[in-house]
């Protein structure tokens, strides 16, 4: 091989060479391949039950595409300080039941039709099935917590799915409210998104035998990374990007969610605006053309480049987080996560 080729065929990284042309989540389950198989095969196999519609509700979402990125964490935090047990396969598995129950619950409460580009749970099955089988995945996550034996571990993710529901909670308080603050919205994204990622990295370090300090630097590193793909998601819910990745723009719009975008652009604007967001958002008034017209406003005022640039200050922050992390193929590839969650938007 000529050493032209060679070079299109591989990129050099702080941990070394990776092969071109995939993505860091990509690379990162390259990395912890053997563990990522025998997760996905724990979670088919707890996902069984007698009542069949319980496994059929759940492989819905389980095996809709999704890249996993949260248990991959856990078992690339896990790996990062030498950990090779089952429990951290076990952790893992856990922290994917809980997103996805949360993912079933959201979908009832936002009454959302689709879910990774095809119809949702609840849209096939109904409220009440979505809401029990979310219950019925919150159970396994806490069967498998126990399991792996540690209760430090099972403290931090047991915390985390309690501030999952306050920040569902939270959200519906601030769901039409035009005078939801900044602080408000982050408080809501915090919990809602920021708190499972800070868990999944934190559990994995510790039942890796990491140190009180170690495990609480990867908390903060999943904590800034969550604040920041939420962000882009934010984002992306008014950018054509979202429909080249093969998802609906607007959802957030049609809900009435009252995010970040939305909060920029109604402190900066005039009556005419003003009266347009208190129509569609507050009252829920939505005709054709306003979301056009919604992304037009936000596009101008730059509400939504404000908000891919501190989703880029979380990014870095995160990265910053794992500066005392021991070197190596996975600090790379987590690093390189942090930057691409933000890059995706564009």
């Amino acid at each position: 091989m000529s050493s032209a080729s060679s070079q299109s065929s591989t990129t050099q990284t702080p941990g070394g060479l990776k092969p071109a042309g995939i993505s860091p989540i990509e690379r990162l389950a390259s990395l912890v391949d053997d563990d990522r198989a025998a997760t996905d095969k724990l979670i088919h196999l707890r996902m069984l039950s007698d009542v069949a519609l319980v496994p059929e509700v759940g492989a819905h979402l389980v095996d809709s595409g999704g890249k996993r990125l949260r248990p991959l964490i856990t078992l690339a935090t896990a790996r990062m300080y030498g950990g090779n047990t089952e429990a951290q396969i076990k952790l893992a598995a856990a922290v994917e039941f809980i997103h996805t129950a949360t993912l079933l619950h959201d979908d009832v409460v936002d009454e959302s039709a689709l879910r990774r580009g095809s119809a949702s749970a609840n849209k096939i099955w109904g409220n009440k099935p979505s809401v029990l089988v979310g219950d019925f995945l919150f159970s396994r996550a806490f069967q498998l917590m126990v399991e792996a034996g540690s209760l430090a571990v099972l403290g931090v993710l047991s915390s985390a799915s309690a501030i999952i529901s306050e920040g569902e909670v939270m959200q519906l308080r601030v769901t039409r409210n035009l005078g939801t603050t900044e602080d408000d919205y982050l408080a809501v994204i915090s919990a809602k998104t920021a708190a499972l990622f800070s868990a999944a990295a934190q559990s994995g370090a510790m039942i890796a035998g990491a140190t009180d300090a170690e495990a609480l630097a990867l908390a903060a590193y999943g904590r800034n990374l969550g604040i920041a793909f939420q962000l882009v998601d934010d984002a992306l819910d008014y950018s054509g990007r979202q429909a080249v990745m093969g998802k609906a723009v607007g959802d957030d719009f049609r809900e009435s969610k009252v995010t970040l975008p939305v909060i920029l652009s109604v402190a900066r604007s005039k009556d005419e605006e003003r009266r347009f967001w208190r129509k569609t958002i507050e009252v829920g008034v939505q005709e054709e053309g306003d979301l056009s017209r919604a992304i037009e406003y936000l596009e101008r005022g730059g509400a939504l480049a404000e908000t891919i640039e501190r989703a880029r200050l979380y990014a870095r922050e995160a990265r910053e987080a794992l500066c005392n992390c021991p070197d190596g193929e996975i600090k790379a590839a987590l690093s390189e996560i942090a930057e691409f969650v933000v890059e995706r938007a564009y």
